[in-house]
């Protein structure tokens, strides 16, 4: 599948052309093609040569590879985070996410997909959904027509090819089927649930779902599409089945059984003294919230939502504790983030971002997320950037700083960036140029250093219902563009009056990145929607 730059009616396609050709020569561009295949980046050697350099020390001194803990939280907002200005403000404090921001370095602009599925998928490819093919959830009892996964590769899997111990601790939400599963996609052991917490939730709960809870005869049809249990595997193996989540009682609770199974992994991984690389991927803050035992009421606010918020930050505490305990705290980078901004659909028992929209939509407040690196001795304390960073980034970062850059694949267009020196280095700078905004398999916008250019737009139809009751729309003549330093509600367009000089620029890098799809086509999953 071929997908066609069809933005807006201000002739991009045609003007892309040339000035994608000759972008090398634009004084404006900063970012250089290092091979065919991969993100152009903007190469900064000194500060590559200091954290080689760091590394190298480092691992001469623990006599061991780093280890690498993303902690990847479900629907939190930009703003729920003590850091970023929610936290006691918000009624839902978190001291432990606040000291890695304290302790490490606080990014302000990291950016996921607009949906869970697609940015855990790009953030484990590195490649963008449009090309994967998984660019929206995976629902229930769906089964995609094609395997993605059996010809993607995943860091998991490069690592653990390396002889690191690899493993997925959570919400999986990739695809449940044989051969989908985290298991049998590079990870050396999983524990978690291959779906999403709402799935159980509308099963259990007869107050949000009545006219299928109270449904006998659907009820039974659920129950043959849809396995609601925490399940378990082995490399290789197919999930088996650990312990049913029959219960709301028991669907509060299984955030607390996947952190005893990170604990477990770090404890176990270190005792047999291999490097480990290990996705604690928490089913928390997406709906539905039930407080888990003791955290009922525990937020200053109350709410179910900001219990979980206080509860992930209690997880976040613990395995930091444990990477402590084992002697690990020096010697692993930590990465601490959300797959998508807050769901404004779910208000008031919801998360908060200060920005436009809100999960399932491209505006800043849908796609810009937190994101916290922390490496005590590693990362200077108390840095703070506003250099762009996307979650696709994770993959490539994650193999060059366990020194398996080679690794990366040569068949594939890799759209992440290695952005180790971007976080190692003291005054480390980004790499990346742009960051490109998806809805499936449409471009939306592009993030060019504090512009963001909209080539179609998000119309919601009724205020917070950015999932429910939205329209994709194409801008006019001209696109609409947003100075995110002064306008970062993105609220009044000023293309036309004060970006003309930057316009060109931003055409020159999309029609750049959409001719890519040319030499390496998008794989199509029968995930679209039947459209006429």
């Amino acid at each position: 599948m071929k997908i066609k730059l069809s933005c807006t009616a201000f002739a991009l396609a045609l003007a892309a052309l040339p000035l994608a050709a000759t972008a090398a020569g634009d004084p404006f561009l900063k970012a250089q093609m290092i091979a065919e295949n991969l993100e152009p980046v903007i190469v900064h050697p000194e500060q590559q040569k200091a954290v080689q350099e760091k590394l190298a020390a480092l691992e001469k001194h623990s006599g061991r590879k780093p280890n690498i803990l993303i902690l990847l939280v479900d629907d939190l907002g930009w703003g729920d985070v003590g850091a970023y200005g929610g936290g006691t403000a918000v009624g839902a404090p978190t001291p432990h996410i606040d000291s890695l921001a304290s302790g490490g370095l606080k990014l302000t602009s990291t950016y996921a997909q607009p949906t869970c599925t697609p940015t855990r998928s790009a953030m484990m490819t590195g490649r963008l959904p449009a090309r994967t093919g998984l660019t929206r959830p995976i629902l229930t009892g769906e089964n995609p027509k094609v395997n993605p996964w059996a010809s993607e590769q995943t860091a998991a899997g490069l690592l653990s090819a390396a002889g690191y111990r690899t493993a997925l601790s959570g919400k999986w939400h990739l695809g449940e089927p044989d051969g989908f599963q985290p298991q049998q996609v590079g990870y050396d052991e999983y524990l978690g649930i291959l779906s999403v917490s709402s799935e159980f939730s509308q099963g259990l709960d007869a107050r949000l779902v009545p006219n299928l809870v109270l449904k006998p005869e659907r009820m039974a049809a659920l129950k043959k599409v849809s396995r609601s249990a925490i399940t378990a595997g082995k490399r290789g193996e197919l999930a088996q089945v650990l312990e049913p989540i029959d219960s709301i009682e028991a669907l509060a609770q299984i955030d607390q059984k996947f952190a005893n199974f990170s604990e477990d992994f770090i404890r176990r991984s270190v005792k047999a003294q291999k490097p480990f690389y290990l996705i604690h991927s928490f089913s928390r803050v997406h709906n539905d919230n039930y407080p888990a035992k003791g955290y009922a009421g525990k937020s200053p606010a109350g709410f179910p939502y900001k219990d979980a918020v206080v509860e992930v930050d209690d997880i976040v505490g613990r395995l930091m504790q444990t990477l402590k305990d084992t002697g690990q705290l020096d010697n692993t980078l930590v990465f601490f983030t959300s797959d998508n901004g807050p769901s404004d659909d779910l208000l008031p028992d919801s998360g908060y971002t200060p920005f436009r929209g809100g999960k399932g939509s491209t505006w800043e407040g849908g796609v810009r997320v937190p994101g916290i690196a922390y490496w005590p001795g590693i990362i200077s304390a108390g840095r703070q950037s506003d250099g762009l960073f996307d979650l696709m980034d994770l993959f490539n970062t994650s193999l060059a700083v366990t020194g398996n850059s080679a690794k990366v694949p040569k068949d594939r267009y890799i759209d992440g960036i290695d952005q180790s020196s971007f976080l190692l280095s003291d005054q480390g700078v980004s790499n990346r140029e742009s960051v490109y905004m998806y809805a499936e398999r449409q471009l939306m916008a592009i993030r060019w250093e504090e512009f963001k250019v909209h080539l179609k737009v998000f119309d919601v139809k009724r205020a917070g219902a950015n999932l429910d009751e939205s329209l994709v729309s194409s801008t006019g003549m001209s696109p609409w563009v947003y100075n995110l330093y002064v306008d970062p509600k993105e609220q009044v367009s000023t293309g036309h009056r004060n970006f003309e000089w930057g316009l060109p620029r931003v055409v020159g890098i999309a029609g750049r990145h959409l001719a890519t799809f040319q030499k390496y086509p998008a794989k199509d999953l029968g995930l679209a929607k039947p459209v006429q």
